[in-house]
């Protein structure tokens, strides 16, 4: 593989029910979905999520884990290879607050979102202490990549990142695809975290699941930038009114306005749509 977006990390020398005990075999069993304009986004929880990803681990049992903002449920409603990678991954969870609002609208009772950047620094600070290996793929380049492995040391003292990789920004070729996967297998990664943005970490995802040693990959878009220092945050109070959308948009209007103008009104109107349509069973 070539060396210009390798690097090396070695280490130098809110849920439904109090958290239970459960046993690998049933923890890597995926909780039930509710299904959101054909995807299905699973009732589940920070903590339960975190104990299917630890589950697999244990297990050795493969899969990959979609976190779906709005965007990423219309786009599968244009991309179909898009739909084919989020309807396979063994997990989907639901990143975005409308979404939430949607599932409990359709009878659910989820307290919260799974956020991705959430879920991953959660994850993080627990896989400091189990010993988890994790691998870093995407950043907008190697000095974003490495400052994202610097500040997760820094956080989560322990924890064991064996390996990153940022993609150039095009398709790679098969030779180079290989080379990722011979890369991230040698590495001895446990989890691999994928940064890459809506649609390309889902298709990657699923075209390298088969390739790769890991138990698990997780696509979890922006967090890498969030995590690194380069993009901020929405504001707590910003993210509960499910308006961090506008937030982004404000800071990265020129990349994201079309986005939002586009995908923001067709999911009101067609969850509204289906809203109606599960009311009056049809």
């Amino acid at each position: 593989m070539s060396s210009e977006h390798a690097l090396s990390l070695q280490n130098p020398a809110h849920s439904f029910e109090p958290a239970q005990l459960v046993e690998p075999d049933e923890a890597a069993v995926p909780p039930p979905s509710v299904d959101v304009l054909g995807v299905p986004l699973a009732l589940t929880t920070y903590e339960r999520a975190m104990e299917w990803i630890d589950a697999r681990v244990e297990t050795g049992e493969k899969g990959y884990v979609c976190v779906a903002a709005v965007h990423t449920v219309m786009a599968c409603q244009e991309d179909e290879e898009l739909r084919r990678a989020v309807l396979n991954s063994s997990l989907t969870v639901p990143d975005g607050q409308p979404l939430v609002w949607a599932m409990n609208a359709l009878g659910s009772n989820l307290p919260s979102r799974v956020y991705g950047p959430e879920l991953m620094a959660r994850h993080c600070e627990r896989s400091a202490r189990t010993g988890t290996r994790i691998f870093l793929y995407g950043g907008r380049n190697q000095g974003a990549l490495v400052q994202l492995a610097l500040n997760l040391r820094r956080r989560y003292p322990g924890l064991k990142i064996v390996g990153g990789y940022s993609p150039p920004f095009r398709q790679l070729s098969a030779e180079e695809e290989q080379g990722v996967a011979d890369e991230i297998n040698r590495s001895g990664a446990d989890v691999v975290w994928v940064g890459i943005g809506v649609p390309k970490q889902e298709k990657w995802m699923a075209a390298m699941r088969d390739k790769l040693d890991a138990p698990v990959l997780i696509g979890v878009g922006a967090a890498f930038d969030f995590h690194a220092g380069l993009v901020a945050q929405a504001p707590n109070w910003v993210q509960s009114l499910g308006m961090e959308w506008a937030y982004r948009l404000s800071r990265e209007p020129k990349r994201l306005w079309k986005r939002y103008a586009k995908y923001n009104p067709w999911f009101v109107l067609g969850f509204a749509r289906q809203w109606a349509g599960a009311r009056l069973g049809v």
